[in-house]
């Protein structure tokens, strides 16, 4: 069914061969580009036509153009070396200062492109160029170095198939994610393993988007038909990324040079216009059309002075015959040209000089700026294009991200509630800590028999429902380790969310121990280990607000458990105590802490089994893989039982405050964007000065993403803040 979809825009890659493997259908060979990066606009060839083409495109050089062919046509009363020198030497500095901002990054793109990557050719790794990769050769990468092109996953040195990931040179995340091979290869260890793989790639055609993928891999076993597999962006190392805590990894190049994301997200080499040149723009449009009315003028007044014969013939400036026969409408333009080039001084050539050198050597002050020079790296700041100096001092508006930006991304545990009862890790008593305590009741008397159960439950939830991978070593890259913990445990993830959340249940006496085999391990309060198989893993996005997991306990019960933001779990909650939850929940989230609900269900062996269903068609599926399995999820992920809540803390960043004040003070409009709970994206704005206390809060919010309920919201706000006496009325908002 899904599986022998066909996909109109794709593109087919044998894995290592550009032979068909045994079985294959047959197939339309493809081109595609080399690993070549290009981030210079220029090259030796079309440097002097492309760069005067862009000069020219300045109304101040085209106007300056325009007046030395004038001079050089007519007969006017300034010599053309006028125009001409002036002109010259502005074309002349802007071309050199863009020829050498242009060579330097045809220097850096060459440094990118002979850097050496080791390939697999014939059973044994070799040394090329970065640009001699071609689409379909496999590619071994060691820890620390970046992708040298977007590659498909196969294997890596972890036992269990995963590589960590950083993408800081892509979208600016720190963290660590974590990657997956594809499960028919993850197990091959060696060169002559992966040279020995048949199989063909089905894949979109390159796009953008960094967070969106969507392949199948076909793999042949001797004449037997393919596995097919799906593929998505958990799949796919990009271009830009960096190898981290992984010995090596091999993977299959998919996109080269500028085929892949990040060389698609590059910015158009068009050249930049600073605001202070567009309103140079503006003025010199005015002056221009002063100019062009003074030349009318004095063009209609020489005629009216010319009228009188005495006047237009006086015996010291006599006409030769042929001036006497010329055309009176040429000989009046071409007087309306001298006069043009008479007065053509108002518009001064040389301010475009000074503002070209002032940019230029502009540059290197701020390359010589002590003051922004990074000890920690040893760096100091790069110019890479002197256009758009003046700009720094220009900005309006400032947008930040919250988390990692004003806070410090370090997440702390802080407390978790389960039915009512809250638990605390190191609550301090008469002024001891106490280390590892069982979870002290803050509210109610301690949980009975079924509350036990729960309680158990819970821990086990958060034991088991993440993306965290284990790492038993002291020397992790850029992490401390816990030293709290029972076993020297180091937790890796992308979302520092739920490393805090797994340390924190640690420390109230359950340890995720590692994921084996697809067997999970957590260490109970009894010292015992209790083994989960992990079925299936309904991943976290952005719209559901929530991640599932389905595990089997060794007894052989089937449960589905899901954490996620309280707006997406209480709706799919049919019983719990949902209002001493939700109260706790509010009152976290007015503090300014991160909040997540807990919730699970048992699924029967037919019930996981339709599920199973469900979820493999939609991932096999080409066209719509997304959607599909959005329909899925929204299936599955219902009728929850209510466990509790947790709270995590993620303090702000030193001088955070002073730094949103100051920019304030300035007259910089400060905005912060948050995917936050209302109450706790307020919270986190006093703390940073960003609100104050006597700040009037307008709320633009809505529970329903309905068109007409925010419509109402906007026209309320409108009333409250633009017309509060006004008398306006809906309708007329409405438009």
């Amino acid at each position: 069914c899904a599986g022998e979809e066909n996909w109109v825009d794709s593109r087919t890659i044998y894995v290592g061969h550009h032979e068909p493997p045994p079985g294959a259908e047959a197939y339309i060979p493809q081109r595609f580009p080399d690993n070549r990066i290009v981030s210079s606009k220029y090259t030796f060839w079309n440097f002097i036509p492309k760069n005067l083409f862009e000069q020219f495109r300045r109304i101040a050089n085209f106007y300056f153009l325009i007046i030395f062919l004038v001079q050089l046509i007519i007969d006017t009363p300034t010599s053309p070396v006028t125009s001409g020198l002036p002109l010259l030497f502005v074309i002349t500095v802007t071309a050199i200062k863009q020829g050498y901002e242009d060579w330097l990054r045809h220097k850096a793109d060459n440094a990118i492109n002979q850097c050496p990557v080791h390939f697999i050719q014939h059973g044994k790794l070799v040394r090329k160029q970065s640009r001699k990769l071609r689409v379909g050769d496999i590619v071994m990468v060691k820890e620390d170095e970046k992708f040298p092109c977007d590659l498909i996953f196969l294997s890596s040195s972890r036992g269990d198939g995963t590589c960590f990931v950083t993408t800081t040179s892509l979208d600016g995340e720190s963290s660590h994610k974590t990657y997956y091979a594809v499960q028919d290869t993850r197990a091959f260890r060696n060169e002559q393993e992966i040279d020995a793989l048949h199989a063909t790639i089905e894949c979109e055609q390159p796009q953008p988007d960094l967070y969106k993928f969507v392949g199948r891999i076909n793999v042949y076993h001797d004449r037997n038909e393919p596995i097919a597999r799906p593929l998505g962006s958990e799949n796919l190392l990009l271009r830009g990324a960096t190898l981290k805590n992984t010995e090596k990894i091999f993977g299959v190049a998919i996109y080269t040079g500028m085929e892949t994301k990040m060389a698609l997200n590059y910015q158009s080499k068009s050249q930049k216009r600073s605001a202070v040149e567009k309103s140079m723009n503006v003025f010199l449009v005015v002056y221009l059309c002063i100019l062009v009315s003074k030349a009318l003028i004095n063009t209609v007044l020489k005629y009216a002075w010319q009228s009188e014969p005495i006047r237009d013939e006086p015996w010291y400036n006599q006409k030769t015959e042929p001036e006497r026969k010329r055309n009176l409408f040429l000989q009046a333009f071409t007087d309306f040209l001298a006069f043009m080039v008479l007065f053509n001084y108002i518009i001064p050539v040389s301010m475009y000089v000074t503002v070209e050198m002032q940019k230029f050597l502009g540059s290197y002050f701020i390359t010589w700026d002590e003051e922004m020079f990074d000890e920690d790296t040893g760096e100091g700041p790069l110019v890479n294009t002197s256009d758009l100096n003046e700009e720094l001092g220009q900005i309006e508006y400032v947008f930040t991200d919250k988390t990692g930006t004003l806070t410090e991304n370090n997440m702390e545990f802080v407390e978790c509630c389960i039915e009512g009862h809250v638990y605390v890790p190191h609550v301090i008593c008469n002024g001891q800590i106490l280390h590892d305590c069982t979870g002290i009741d803050m509210i109610d008397s301690s949980p009975g028999g079924s509350g036990k159960e729960r309680e158990e439950l819970f821990f086990r939830a958060l034991c088991l429902c993440h993306t965290v991978q284990v790492k038993d070593d002291d020397s992790v890259d850029g992490l401390k380790k816990n030293r709290l913990s029972r076993r020297s445990c180091i937790y890796i993830s992308s979302s520092p969310d739920e490393v805090a959340l797994v340390e924190g249940i640690q420390r109230l006496g359950y340890t995720y121990l590692r994921l084996k085999d697809n067997f999970m391990e957590i260490l109970n309060r009894e010292n015992n280990i209790e083994k989960f198989e992990l079925l299936e893993v309904l991943s976290f996005d952005s719209v559901r607000r929530r991640m599932s997991v389905i595990v089997k306990s060794s007894t052989g019960d089937i449960f589905l458990f899901c954490k996620g933001a309280d707006s997406s779990i209480f709706p799919r909650v049919k019983e719990g105590k949902i209002d001493q939850v939700r109260a706790r929940v509010e009152r976290n989230a007015v503090e300014g802490l991160r909040t997540l609900c807990v919730a699970y269900k048992k699924l029967t062996a037919e019930e996981y089994s339709n599920v199973q269903k469900l979820l493999q068609n939609a991932k096999m599926a080409l066209q719509d893989r997304d959607k599909k399995l959005a329909e899925v999820y929204e299936k599955i992920e219902r009728d929850f039982i209510l466990l509790g809540a947790t709270a995590v803390e993620d303090r702000l960043q030193e001088k955070a405050a002073d730094t949103i004040e100051s920019l304030q003070k300035a007259g910089i409009k400060v905005w912060v964007l948050t995917g936050d709970k209302m109450e706790t994206a307020a919270a986190t704005c006093y703390a940073c000065k960003l609100f104050r206390r006597n700040t009037q809060i307008l709320e633009l919010t809505t529970k329903k993403i309905e068109e007409q309920s925010l419509l109402d919201v906007l026209f309320d706000l409108k009333k409250t803040v633009v017309i509060p006496n006004g008398n306006l009325t809906r309708d007329t908002f409405s438009g």
